[in-house]
């Protein structure tokens, strides 16, 4: 009998930690993110950290580590040696760069955990208002083509979502153009808006106050369907391009010694978050659809996407090393 109570005890106290909230975090918590400030992944953390911050009873530190990009940033969070570095990263560094880089600092299958998907919002091609007269996906390419081979094109970076998603479209389109990368989408807008690149694509965010400035014009989104935000644009797809689709997604990594307990505690906070009326408002002024769900569900769409789109770099023959 009292061995039996002995097992039955230890079993109850084997039992404990999977009800337990893990003893986390025990200092403030660093979120990098791997653009810069007024991009559309700083304003997504920035919405949240304070938020968080409350539920962990420790501030969030807010880190930004733009470059190569967003390796540079990601790169931060796969060497991180403690629970409290986490990193919203996004398709580029993620799911494009292997396909991009003979060599990258970091194994994005292996270095990086999957914690939770925060938003996704299509790329939005966008034209210089005074520089470019197309006011329609087809004026612009025969606007384009009718320039001798002298267009160019801004991104946030090399390997970013906008940027395959411009050579995707240059591909189908049979327009040539150069490519400028930037390390953000605040810096590639302002260069449309201010003429030093004719053309764009990229999240709505950075765009739309030059936008509401008349120096940019919209003529296009990447989704099968159009955002509410976005309404008044139609699909690449509507414009005689269906093969050019494409969804700019991001959300929060952890360091691959993160233990499961934690790593489930941030996915559980930051889904209730994510569910804030305040924080759903700030998404869908900038467009932004807010996701949540699993690690579980965050991991599918990333294998998704590695499967999708490394025949197409590959097919494209995009290298950048």
């Amino acid at each position: 009998m009292h061995r039996r109570s002995l097992i039955t005890a230890a079993g109850f106290a084997l039992a404990l930690p999977a009800f337990a909230q893990p003893a986390w975090p025990t200092r403030p918590v660093k979120i990098v993110v791997p653009t810069g400030p007024g991009s559309s992944l700083d304003l997504i953390v920035r919405a949240i950290a304070d938020k968080l911050g409350a539920r962990w009873g420790q501030p969030v530190v807010v880190e930004n580590k733009p470059g190569a990009g967003g390796m540079l940033g990601m790169d931060t969070v796969a060497k991180a040696t403690d629970a409290h570095t986490l990193g919203i990263g996004f398709n580029g560094p993620i799911a494009f760069a292997p396909f991009l880089y003979r060599k990258m600092p970091y194994d994005p299958a292996k270095d990086l955990l999957p914690v939770v998907m925060t938003t996704s919002q299509p790329n939005v091609l966008a034209v210089n208002a005074d520089k470019v007269p197309a006011k329609t996906v087809a004026e612009f390419v025969a606007w384009a083509k009718a320039q001798g081979g002298k267009v160019n094109y801004s991104s946030l970076g090399n390997g970013s979502s906008a940027h395959l998603t411009m050579e995707l479209f240059l591909a189908e389109s049979g327009v040539k153009a150069t490519h400028i990368p930037f390390n953000g989408s605040p810096p590639a807008a302002m260069a449309v808006a201010q003429g030093e690149a004719d053309a764009t694509f990229m999240v709505a965010p950075a765009l739309l106050p030059h936008v509401k400035n008349n120096k940019v014009r919209l003529l296009a989104v990447s989704s099968a369907q159009r955002p509410e935000s976005l309404k008044d644009v139609p699909t690449l797809a509507a414009s005689g391009y269906p093969n050019v689709e494409s969804l700019a997604w991001n959300g929060l990594f952890a360091s691959p010694g993160t233990p499961q307990a934690v790593v489930s505690r941030i996915n559980a906070d930051v889904n209730e978050v994510l569910k804030d009326a305040a924080v759903k408002s700030a998404f869908d002024a900038q467009g932004l659809t807010t996701v949540g769900g699993s690690a579980a569900d965050f991991k599918r769409v990333i294998d998704g996407e590695v499967k999708r789109w490394g025949p197409v770099i590959d097919k494209l023959g995009v290298k950048l090393d």
